[in-house]
């Protein structure tokens, strides 16, 4: 073609083409993002339904306080996970959208003996927390904190409104039952500062006396009759030691600290009924203000077991990998798996402070991790369990290229090339589950190859003939789609799935050229997130 104005010879064109897809090639996937977004941003933009923003509803009386004040008090059981992820972020785009302060205060008292402080924890909860994005201005920990408790102990035993009870746990439970007082609810002033004394002092072993707090023996609920405010514990705890050997239950712990912190309003499941009776009770006991109480329903996720006690039991006995395993849900385990924190984050913004009790399917923050990862994720092949797949009568060679994205051609493609054997049969590679794919269908289409009559299918793999090129032919003939490798072009790799299980496959060469970190899409089988790179490839499965 000859030149005409200023138009690039097509040769030279060609050249041009070529040098661009093989810089875009070796650009990582944050460059191309960027890079893609300066030269053509629209090509980023999602195309959506308009759907209501959810905004959170205004603090009440956020006007009078000079300054907002609100806690996160995580028990350091375990890592922060999916469940805990809403508290935080609620707590967090409260703070913001107020300018307030968030304190981090770890509510590490000594608790049952089920329950039991994990040392890594400490540092696992702010992780989360600064994945999440969340911002904390100051970190506190209970364990610090205990004289302030003691002190404000002693302060209601001297003025006769609480009392160190001697009776069994058996005894008191009954008693409460009843509405009954026990003969400790009228010792002296005296005798309980005495008593006080003593369990400091180490007199007492646990179970043998704890520090009641009166109420009213005959209240409606039984459960906030006269309870227990400290108690005996001889654990040893990981960061003070033995150096206390009384600790704090948590409603009395909190309604001193949430005085002495100054916080001014606190988000809480609508279930902590306790909670907000006794706080209230003794910030009215010591004549302080009292902070704002937001409620919200029970935000439970389908599909997804939550329990730091047995994560830790299933890690000390070796059938879960870590904290990061993802059968753990912790924040850990979610950014393994390529999962996003705008994702959570939107998630749980969703439903906000709902009174409503709402039970949500994982597919909602899949969907939403979606919409924010596959604009980025490259296309690749994975074959689980390969067998193989003979073509017979294949007219000769068939070469093709396909983008690493279809709707980013700029960042390059993969081309193959497809030569017969002498024989007109060529041998591929397809997933051993794709096989049920075959059981009632007459015909298949390799993707992006050609399709395939149907001959012999088993076991040990598929024999096939071939009928066409054209992908539109599969269509008429109701033919089932099948994922595909040459032996020549694949590496070993598995990925772990959520559930724990293992899928054991080839999966395209070029993947070895990804970085640790990288998520992509195994084509027809999910995306995942490339975690490691040796002698084969494993990633963490994030979702379809």
């Amino acid at each position: 073609m000859a030149e005409t104005g200023g138009a690039i010879p097509a040769e030279e064109m060609k050249k041009i083409a070529e040098e661009t897809v093989v810089t875009v090639n070796n650009m990582s996937q944050e460059d191309r993002l960027k890079e893609l977004s300066r030269l053509a941003p629209k090509l980023l933009e999602q195309k959506k339904k308009e759907k209501e923003v959810k905004t959170l509803p205004a603090l009440p009386n956020a006007d009078m306080y000079s300054k907002i004040v609100m806690r996160l008090a995580p028990y350091p059981s375990g890592p922060l996970h999916i469940g805990n992820a809403r508290m935080a972020i609620l707590n967090d785009e409260y703070v913001k959208r107020y300018r307030g302060e968030l304190i981090l205060a770890y509510d590490d008292t000594i608790g049952s003996v089920e329950k039991n402080i994990v040392p890594e924890a400490y540092d696992l909860i702010k992780d989360g927390l600064d994945w999440l994005g969340v911002n904390v201005d100051k970190i506190v920990y209970k364990s610090d904190r205990i004289s302030f408790f003691y002190e404000w102990a002693r302060i209601l035993l001297e003025r006769n409104l609480a009392y160190v009870c001697l009776c069994e746990a058996e005894t008191l439970r009954r008693n409460r039952g009843l509405g009954d007082e026990c003969s400790c609810r009228n010792s002296s002033r005296e005798t309980n500062l005495d008593g006080w004394d003593k369990m400091l002092g180490g007199f007492y072993d646990e179970g043998e006396a704890v520090v009641r707090l009166k109420t009213d023996m005959k209240h409606p609920n039984p459960a906030f009759r006269d309870r227990v405010l400290l108690r005996v514990s001889r654990r040893v705890h990981p960061r003070v030691g033995d150096r206390y050997i009384v600790w704090p239950m948590l409603e009395f712990s909190w309604a001193i600290d949430d005085h002495l912190l100054g916080i001014t309003h606190i988000l809480r499941g609508k279930d902590l009924v306790i909670e907000d009776m006794m706080e209230i009770f003794l910030w009215n006991l010591f004549g302080w203000s009292k902070p704002e109480i937001i409620h919200h329903g029970l935000l439970q996720i389908s599909g997804a077991k939550l329990s730091k006690t047995k994560a830790r039991r299933m890690i000390e006995n070796k059938i879960y990998s870590g904290w990061d395993d993802p059968q753990t849900w912790s924040m850990q385990s979610l950014r393994r798996r390529g999962i996003r924190p705008e994702a959570l984050r939107e998630f749980v913004l969703e439903f906000g402070l709902s009174l409503s009790e709402v039970t949500v399917p994982l597919d909602n923050l899949y969907a939403l991790n979606k919409k924010l990862v596959d604009p980025l994720s490259d296309r690749y092949i994975f074959v689980s369990d390969p067998v193989n797949l003979t073509i017979i009568n294949m007219p000769g060679k068939i070469e093709n290229e396909i983008p690493r994205h279809p709707d980013f051609s700029a960042r390059g493609f993969k081309r193959f090339s497809i030569t017969p054997e002498p024989d007109k049969s060529v041998t591929l590679l397809v997933s051993r589950e794709d096989l049920k794919l075959l059981e009632e269908s007459k015909y298949v289409r390799l993707i992006d190859l050609c399709n395939l009559r149907v001959m012999k299918s088993g076991e040990r793999g598929v024999q096939c003939v071939y009928h066409s090129t054209d992908h539109r032919d599969a269509k008429g003939l109701s033919a089932p789609l099948l994922q595909w490798l040459q032996l020549e072009d694949t590496f070993p790799a598995r990925v772990l799935m959520p559930d724990g299980t293992t899928k054991e496959g080839l999966a395209e060469l070029q993947c070895t050229k990804l970085d640790v970190g990288t998520v992509i899409q195994f084509i027809r089988f999910g995306f995942v997130r490339i975690d490691k790179k040796d002698h084969e490839i494993d990633a963490f499965f994030s979702h379809n």
